[in-house]
């Protein structure tokens, strides 16, 4: 293995830097690519090392988003196949083939936070010869932090978070597995926060926008760019079995003021569904009084108790990937304050990512116990909780936001709504000679601002 040069060991030395080996490649980020990328060098007898800043690694699948996304499975090869299939491997084995828990793992596509992270590291265990791994390594998307020679990385600089003392690591590719862009970012690739506008790439959802769930743009969307950024939230695991249930704790920050708009959106079954065109005032107060009198509410596309406030996307085991409820106005996640994340320190991160997880805890605590609420709808919340055998070092809440967006790099290509859109009715999108992968989901987006009048 390549050693820095002495002169080069001395001068870090001098400035409280500890010098590291040379590795073939570098990953900035322990997350799913910068994992894969690893196995897929090391199977080319390439090294690498992984700097994770946290103390695990996996990022989302480890975190809570166990419901894969991917309306074409047969499209499924290389890596993530790999990855699918010995999850299905393990629910087989440990539970059997006729097991509800195979069955819930939907051939592997859907998994709990803790097997994912368990699969990941076995198939990173598998070569330990030439990926090494290390945890609470910090990189921050500053000059110093980063050597350019010809328009190339020679070296960067980390932070290990439990000592406190940088670290220099030199490859002969670096690879960027943040979910921010940061290491791109530091090496001046370009890039793009924000929202462009309808009229640059002619997108038809680009843009300030308003949409009914499953709809169009509606009324008042202009398609102007703007610094806004989609909403951020946790992908929850949550249980309804009572053996392995916690109950939502009041956090210390907890502010009702921030929940009470939920009342009157349960009460009348006010939600962002297109069905609410056909909504009148005298429905949602029909809608009223049929839950006073003790029933679910009956208002087209409304729902009742967990869903009124999450997504809900089974898993095995009796768990759930919870997301944010689209069709509710209020739902974990907390628009406007995460604009500044893609660009900030960590330490701004780490203060929002504190600030959101509280206001998660207080939005269920308040449905479950907020008197205002119709009481057989607290009772309904009251089922749910969070997975107790999971995180269990993080009070059993996941330890990583959903970063839903961050910088946008301008690379060799730019990818654009139309490579995902048909090029013609009933036709496919683009063909791309280079692709090196494919996937399927819809154009999506969550809410970029809090709760607007109208």
């Amino acid at each position: 293995m390549k050693r820095f040069h002495i002169l080069t060991v001395l001068l870090l030395l001098s400035w409280g830097i500890s010098a590291q080996n040379h590795f073939d490649i570098v990953v900035v980020g322990g997350n799913p690519g910068g994992i894969m990328a690893a196995i897929a060098a090391a199977r080319q007898g390439k090294t690498s090392v992984i700097l994770e800043r946290t103390q695990h690694i996996g990022g989302l699948p480890a975190n809570g988003l166990g419901a894969t996304d991917i309306a074409t499975r047969e499209a499924t090869t290389g890596l993530f196949m790999e990855f699918t299939s010995r999850i299905k491997q393990y629910y087989t084995e440990r539970y059997g083939k006729n097991s509800q828990q195979l069955k819930d793992c939907s051939d592997g596509f859907h998994f709990e936070p803790s097997v994912a992270a368990s699969i990941y590291q076995d198939m990173l265990n598998e070569h330990k010869d030439k990926i090494t791994v290390l945890l609470m390594r910090q990189f921050d998307a500053e000059d110093q932090n980063i050597t350019l020679r010809n328009g190339r990385i020679e070296s960067i600089c980390i932070l290990n978070r439990e000592n406190g003392e940088k670290e220099l690591y030199q490859g002969d590719i670096f690879v960027d597995a943040t979910y921010e862009g940061d290491l791109g970012a530091a090496a001046g690739v370009p890039f793009r926060v924000g929202r462009e506008s309808k009229a640059e790439f002619g997108e038809p959802g680009a843009g300030r926008t308003y949409e009914y769930w499953k709809s169009l743009p509606a009324s008042g969307s202009t398609g102007e760019s703007d610094n806004a950024v989609q909403a951020y939230n946790y992908r929850l695991c949550l249980t309804n079995d009572p053996d392995n249930r916690v109950l939502f704790p009041k956090p210390a920050s907890y502010n009702r003021n921030e929940y009470v708009s939920l009342i009157e959106d349960v009460w009348t079954g006010k939600n962002t569904q297109r069905a609410m065109l056909k909504v009148t005032d005298e429905m949602m107060e029909e809608n009223r009084r049929h839950i006073a009198g003790g029933n679910q509410t009956k208002l087209p596309g409304d729902s009742w108790g967990i869903r009124k406030l999450s997504s809900i996307v089974k898993l095995p085991n009796q768990k759930t990937d919870g997301n944010n409820q689209h069709a509710a106005f209020i739902s974990t996640d907390l628009p406007e304050e995460n604009w500044p994340w893609p660009t900030s320190s960590w330490e701004w991160r780490d203060k929002f990512a504190k600030r959101l997880k509280d206001y998660t805890l207080g939005l269920f605590w308040f449905a479950q116990n907020d008197p205002e609420l119709p009481e057989h709808f607290r009772k309904a919340m009251l089922e749910w909780g969070l997975a107790k055998d999971e995180y269990q070092d993080n009070e059993y809440f996941p330890r990583q936001v959903y970063v839903r967006e961050g910088r946008r790099f301008e690379g060799v290509y730019f990818f654009t709504a139309k490579d995902a859109l048909p090029t013609a009715p009933g036709k496919r999108p683009p063909l791309h000679g280079s692709s090196v992968t494919a996937s399927h989901y819809a154009l999506d987006s969550h809410a970029a601002r809090k709760r607007e009048a109208g």
